[in-house]
C-alpha cells in the first residue's frame, strides 16, 4: 500500500478533525500482564491509530517489547507476538504524531526503554513538552543520543541525567524540567508508576484489577474491557508508585490550579468514559441542551454528523422537541479499499465514509450537530450531501466554540492560519460553507454543560480552553521561539 493510500485511508475527513493525543495503559500484579494491556489500548484506539507499543517484563526474562505500525487488532491480538511479552507488569501505549517526526519511524513508538544503573525503567507518555526543543538543544549539546524524533524522549535523557537513587525520584526530577502538559505511565522491573502534571492537562485513572492487579489507564473505558474496578482519577501534579499490592502517593510538583482539557469532554474521550464523577455522554447531551437554549431555529429534523455528535443532537432534540433522526449513515467499515486513490477518488472520501438517508431528508429543514469545525472542509462536503439529496434548509449546530488557535499540549492541530475560525467571523464562515445558519455553543454553555453551573470563571479558568480562548496556561515556548504569537 502506498504512502498516499495509507494517508486517504486513515483520514477520510482531510484531515479535517483535530487528533486525539495519545493514550497509555499500564497493569501490574495479574499473570501475563501484556494481554490485559493490549486489550486497554484496544479500548483506547480512538485516541491514537498510528502505532502502538508494549513493554513487559518478567523476573525471569527480563524486559522485552514489541512496537507496531497500525491497529491493535491488527497486531497485538497474535498469540505468536503475545507469547514474547511475559510477565506480571506492562504498559502501553497507542500514538499519533503529536510532536516529532510525522512520518512513519518505528524508533518514534512508544513506550521508550532506557537501562539505568538502578535497571531498566520504560515510560509511555500522553501529551506535549512545550519546552522540548530547548531541551533537546542542551541534551545534545551535554552527549545525549537521541534515537526519535518524540518530545516524550527528553523525559528519558532528564532521567540518565539525573542524581537521584531510584527511578521513581528520577522521573520526578526529570519531569521538573519540562513544560506542558503529560500523564506518564512508567514501569521498573518491579513498580507501575503514574504522574499527571500540576495542572492536569491529560487525562489519567487508577484502577483496580482482582485481589492484587492494578491498571493505570487514560481513560475508565479501558477498565471496563479488562473487568478493573476504577479506584479515582489520579489528581493533578499527583505521582502514584504501586508495588507488592501497595499504592504511594507523592506530590513532586508545585501546585497549581488545575486546567483539564475541556476538549476531552466534547470530543477526545468516548462517551462511555468517567470524568471527574460525569459521564462524558451525560455532559455530551447538555452541551445539546445548551446549545439549543443559545441557538434555536425552526425546522423538522434534528439529524448528527456520525458519530461525535450524536450524544449533542439527541440533547438538542429533547430541548428543542424537534424530532431527532440518523440523516445521515456512517460505513462502519471504511477501512482498506481496493480502489487506488486518484485525485478523484481522494474527493469522494466523506461520501466513502458517510451516506445520506435521501428519503428521511428530502423536503426537510434539517439542523446538523457536529462537535467541532475546524478548516470547515468535511462541513462543506456534508451539506453538499444534504443539499442533494433535497433538503429544503441546512442549519449547522457546532459542539463547541469556534476552535481559533492550536493547541500545544498534545493535540495534533493544524497552523493557526488553516483554522477557519482564526481567519473568518462566525458571519463568514456560515457563508463560506454555504448554509443557512451556523451557530456555536458559547464558552460558557460548554462549562455549563461540563457542571460549572456559572460558567467560565474568566480569572481563573476551570478548564484549559485554549484551542478556543487562546488562553495558554502554560506558555508554549518552542512555539514562541519560532514566532508564534499568544494572544493579546
Amino acid at each position: 500500500m502506498t504512502v498516499a493510500e495509507k494517508t486517504f485511508l486513515s483520514h477520510p475527513f482531510d484531515d479535517d478533525k483535530l487528533k486525539e493525543e495519545c493514550g497509555v495503559f499500564g497493569v501490574i500484579g495479574v499473570a501475563d500482564a501484556a494481554n490485559f494491556v493490549a486489550l486497554g489500548l484496544h479500548a483506547l484506539q480512538h485516541r491514537g491509530q498510528e502505532a502502538g507499543g508494549i513493554v513487559a517484563h518478567d523476573p525471569a526474562k527480563g524486559f522485552n517489547s514489541a512496537h507496531r505500525f497500525g491497529y491493535v487488532r491488527d497486531n497485538f491480538t497474535k498469540a505468536s507476538l503475545m507469547e514474547t511479552l511475559p510477565g506480571p507488569l506492562a504498559i502501553g501505549h497507542v500514538r499519533y504524531s503529536t510532536a516529532g517526526s510525522k512520518a512513519a519511524v518505528i524508533r518514534d513508538i512508544q513506550p521508550f526503554f532506557g537501562e539505568f544503573s538502578m535497571g531498566g525503567c520504560a515510560i509511555a507518555h500522553n501529551g506535549n513538552l512545550t519546552n522540548a526543543d530547548a531541551l533537546r538543544r542542551e541534551l545534545i549539546d551535554r552527549g545525549a543520543i537521541f534515537q526519535s524524533g518524540s518530545d516524550s524522549e527528553c523525559i528519558i535523557h532528564l532521567m540518565a541525567r539525573s542524581i537521584q537513587t531510584n527511578h521513581a525520584e528520577r522521573i520526578a526530577d526529570a519531569l521538573r524540567r519540562v513544560e506542558g502538559a503529560f500523564s506518564v505511565i512508567a514501569m521498573t522491573r518491579t513498580k507501575l508508576i503514574g504522574v499527571r502534571d500540576p495542572l492536569g492537562v491529560r487525562p489519567l485513572v487508577l484502577g483496580r484489577l482482582g485481589e492484587n492487579g492494578y491498571v493505570l489507564s487514560s481513560e475508565t473505558c479501558a477498565l471496563d474491557i479488562i473487568g478493573a474496578e476504577l479506584v479515582r482519577e489520579i489528581e493533578p501534579g499527583e505521582m502514584v508508585i504501586i508495588h507488592e499490592g501497595q499504592i504511594e502517593s507523592t506530590r513532586p510538583f508545585h501546585a497549581a490550579q488545575p486546567r483539564f482539557c475541556i476538549f476531552e469532554h466534547v470530543y477526545f474521550s468516548r462517551p462511555d468514559s468517567i470524568i471527574g464523577g460525569r459521564s462524558v455522554y451525560e455532559t455530551r447531551r447538555q452541551i445539546g441542551v445548551e446549545l439549543a437554549r443559545e441557538a434555536p431555529v425552526e425546522a423538522d429534523l434534528v439529524c448528527p454528523v456520525p458519530d461525535s455528535g450524536t450524544p449533542a443532537a439527541i440533547g438538542y432534540s429533547q430541548e428543542s422537541g424537534i424530532p431527532f433522526a440518523l440523516g445521515i449513515t456512517r460505513n462502519q467499515y471504511m477501512g482498506r479499499t481496493f480502489i487506488e486513490p486518484t485525485e478523484h477518488i481522494r474527493n469522494m472520501g466523506v461520501r466513502l465514509k458517510l451516506n445520506v438517508n435521501r428519503c428521511l431528508i428530502k423536503g426537510k429543514r434539517v439542523v446538523l450537530v457536529d462537535d467541532s469545525v475546524v478548516r470547515g472542509t468535511t462541513s462543506r462536503k456534508i451539506k453538499e450531501m444534504i443539499l442533494e439529496a433535497g433538503a429544503a434548509e441546512v442549519h449547522f449546530r457546532i459542539a463547541s466554540p469556534p476552535t481559533a488557535w492550536p493547541c500545544f499540549y498534545g493535540v495534533d492541530t493544524p497552523d493557526r492560519n488553516k483554522l477557519l475560525a482564526a481567519r473568518m467571523s462566525v458571519e463568514e464562515m456560515r457563508d463560506w460553507i454555504g448554509v443557512n445558519s451556523l451557530e456555536f455553543i458559547s464558552l460558557d454553555g460548554l462549562y455549563r454543560a461540563a457542571g460549572a453551573e456559572a460558567g467560565r470563571d474568566n480569572a481563573c479558568p476551570q478548564y484549559c480552553d485554549a484551542c478556543f480562548s487562546g488562553d495558554y496556561p502554560v506558555k508554549p515556548s518552542d512555539q514562541i521561539g519560532k514566532g508564534f504569537k499568544m494572544k493579546g
